[in-house]
């Protein structure tokens, strides 16, 4: 696999080091010519990219809303959806309601790093049963909604709740005797 490092310092506060752009699939030839020190220039769809970063977001907000183990989860430019642990029953209007409550109250997004023994420390801040945060480098991302939500996450968001717009919950469904499913468009 090819990757392009930018040398650029990571805007992030406590973040260090070189940004890694992995070329899509498809590029290796092209790239292959490539030398160390060349100058490229990288273009992003950046509807698709906002696209998931409001979904990805919207996501957390989720989780603050629902508070069990997520044991699933898609992301994509035109809906989102998370697995819930759980055998309780979900009401569509009070989860739209609620999601578009934190929306407009526009809480400030933001990352930091803590440790992987802060982590270790704080389990409970690992809200996924299936994939746990990366670990061996000493530092772990997380991802804070003001006032909302805190939990490991190495995802793209938007910067303030208010950028991700009106929002519905489209479906919920019982997947399992555990496992709700919540769609949102």
């Amino acid at each position: 696999m090819l990757a392009i490092a930018d040398t650029r310092k990571s805007k992030e506060p406590g973040a260090e080091g070189e940004i890694l752009h992995v070329p899509a699939p498809g590029q290796e030839e092209l790239l292959a010519a490539l030398l160390p020190g060349m100058q490229v220039q990288a273009r992003l769809n950046w509807a698709r990219r906002h696209a998931l970063m409001r979904f990805h977001t919207a996501t957390h907000l989720l989780c603050a809303l629902l508070p069990y183990p997520v044991d699933g989860c898609s992301i994509t430019e035109s809906y989102a959806r998370l697995d819930f642990h759980t055998d309780a029953p979900f009401d569509k209007e009070a989860l739209t309601e609620g999601l578009n409550r934190l929306v407009t109250e526009a809480h400030a997004v933001s990352h930091s790093w803590i440790t992987d023994e802060e982590l270790d420390a704080n389990p409970s801040l690992v809200r996924s049963m299936s994939v746990q945060p990366p670990r061996g480098t000493g530092r772990v991302r997380v991802l804070r909604i003001e006032g909302v939500d805190l939990q490991p996450c190495g995802g793209t968001h938007v910067g303030n709740t208010a950028e991700i717009g009106g929002l519905t919950v489209t479906k919920i469904e019982k997947k399992s005797a555990s496992t709700r499913r919540v769609v949102l468009g």
